[in-house]
């Protein structure tokens, strides 16, 4: 298998879905934008379903790597570390370009009821984001710019529930106040004053 080519699918699509959907994007738009020729999709994949869980995985994979700019940067706290990539998400996802829009969100609502294998990537991806924000709780714990009693688990799943929500809320309002409004509350929840 040309994994190259496999990939190159993953990337083009990524950027179609992220604008559209899932199950408003045809096979024969992601082949087209990516110039493959129609017949060779099921060389690489076996179904539109097995297609949708090899792009969220690979999505997650991406994005495991993009975090790990939390676990970097000796000369902040952790928690402000923290807050200055929860700020630069929020840029990213207020605007109206696709790029670097989170599938998670995009998708969670659209495939976790249609597809069983998309949603057991979706929980355990998310899971994983849940994860490395806890590291960082704790890393914030231990640097002191985190109480002592804070319960980094659930700090951390709280947090990403707020940012979930929140984007949710901002695709209805097509907004960013529900964002600017979990960014306050993550400032708060962090005791970390405005930069």
């Amino acid at each position: 298998m040309n994994t190259d080519t496999r990939q190159h699918i993953l990337d083009t699509a990524q950027e179609i879905i992220a604008c559209k959907g899932f199950a408003a994007v045809g096979l024969n738009e992601i082949l087209q934008a990516a110039n493959v020729p129609k017949g060779s999709f099921y060389h690489y994949f076996s179904s539109k379903d097995a297609f949708g869980q090899a792009l969220l995985e690979s999505y997650f994979s991406d994005y495991m790597l993009e975090l790990e700019v939390l676990e970097s940067g000796a000369s902040t706290s952790a928690a402000q570390r923290l807050l200055s990539y929860l700020e630069s998400w929020l840029e990213i996802q207020s605007t109206n370009d696709s790029d670097g829009k989170c599938l998670a969100v995009k998708l969670a609502a659209e495939v976790s009821d249609l597809s069983e294998p998309m949603r057991v990537v979706l929980c355990n991806g998310t899971e994983q984001v849940v994860t490395r924000l806890a590291n960082v709780m704790r890393e914030a714990i231990v640097d002191g710019s985190l109480p002592a009693d804070t319960n980094a688990q659930d700090m951390a799943t709280m947090l990403y529930h707020l940012w979930l929500g929140a984007c949710l809320r901002a695709k209805i309002t097509r907004d960013r106040k529900p964002l600017d409004a979990a960014l306050t509350t993550t400032r708060t929840l962090l005791n970390q004053s405005p930069s």
